[in-house]
């Protein structure tokens, strides 16, 4: 991010809190005024740093035009020292960066648990995930909501997109996005082969101000009937909604509640959470693998968790820590494993733990 970017989101904020009613949402002006007071601490770093940036350009161009022995000598002391002072502020720039997803404002998650490979087996897999994280938001009493799902014909889940709505369900649940595979022998398998199937698993924050105004003539919306286990009408009414954002090709569809527009807007809302995911994936796609750890960008094709159902274990790739009892884990007990990933994750991040299968 840069000085002007930061100047415009101060901007937009200040203008926001120019409409009295904007004051009746007291959540959302607690947010505001909170990143006012962090943009009012940072904006003089950044313009600080633009300033020792000129002055070093300055100072290089003089060297180079000047043939006053003298002058050149102060001109390479002074460069010094800005660089001296710039580093400073950079790594102070820097610290600021890799501290901003944990400052995010959250009112909770958005998970989408899609199957991977292993066919109705990698279904199956998806369905005990979504549940294994149903039962854990039940443990902590979070409210939740199934926005939408596909299901194939023995019930096992093609697609799900589950929300828990509770402002500490991200902190607890950013690190379980990637791939988690299951190895078992499954029902159908007449020879006992154990077979290994995958499903993939995303975690959207539910940031409290998404900075995206989507324009309408960017967006395609339809409206259809909501649908069950095995695809069956359970409305006859055409309240789910879809959205086709048109610039990037997003789609996002839901239909958990029962009016129409409540569906839209829901969907519209998952729409900008994902916009602003993509954005913060680019803006750190040039950055090294470490730094864009730090800052949140985890690879979600990554295998990070194998269920190994013969053995009994669950093992975390990126910690290499195992746990055993899966039915309890499947049960929706993750607290031990979350802690473990809260303990050690920044460790992985920084390349202290390097990570790896090591399955037997």
């Amino acid at each position: 991010m840069d000085l002007g970017e930061l100047k415009k989101e101060k901007e937009e904020l200040l203008q926001k809190l120019s409409n009295p009613e904007f004051f009746k949402n007291t959540a959302e002006l607690k947010t505001t005024n909170k990143r006012l007071s962090v943009l009012d601490t940072y904006l003089p770093v950044f313009e600080k740093r633009v300033q020792l940036q000129s002055s070093i350009s300055q100072d290089e161009a003089l060297i180079l035009s000047s043939e006053d022995e003298e002058l050149t000598k102060i001109a390479n002391e002074e460069i010094l020292a800005y660089k001296e002072e710039l580093s400073k502020i950079q790594e102070r720039i820097d610290n600021w960066e890799n501290q901003k997803e944990s400052e995010l404002e959250t009112n909770g998650v958005i998970l989408e648990i899609r199957a991977g490979v292993g066919g109705d087996e990698a279904a199956i897999f998806a369905s005990d995930l979504l549940k294994m994280y149903s039962h854990y938001a039940e443990r902590y009493s979070w409210p939740t909501a199934l926005l939408d799902s596909s299901q194939n014909e023995i019930g096992g889940v093609k697609e799900a997109i589950f929300e828990i709505k509770d402002s500490d369900a991200y902190a607890l649940l950013k690190y379980e996005g990637g791939v988690h595979r299951v190895q078992r022998v499954p029902e159908t398998e007449k020879n006992g082969r154990i077979h290994t199937s995958t499903a993939s698993v995303a975690i959207l924050p539910k940031i409290t101000i998404i900075p995206f105004e989507i324009k309408p003539e960017d967006i395609i919306e339809t409206f259809y009937r909501s649908s069950g286990a095995g695809g069956q009408n359970v409305q006859k009414v055409e309240s789910a909604a879809r959205i086709t954002h048109k610039p990037t090709g997003l789609v996002v569809c839901c239909q958990s509640e029962r009016l129409q527009r409540q569906n839209r807007d829901k969907a519209m809302e998952m729409l900008k959470i994902k916009l602003w995911q993509d954005q913060q994936e680019k803006l750190t796609a040039n950055l090294s693998a470490e730094r864009r750890a730090q800052i949140g960008t985890a690879d979600r094709s990554e295998k990070i968790r194998t269920y190994n159902i013969p053995q009994d274990r669950v093992t975390d790739h990126r910690i290499k820590q195992s746990w055993h009892n899966l039915n309890k884990i499947f049960g929706g007990d993750l607290d031990e494993i979350i802690n473990a990933l809260k303990e050690n994750m920044p460790r992985y991040f920084k390349g202290e733990i390097t990570g790896g299968e090591d399955l037997d």
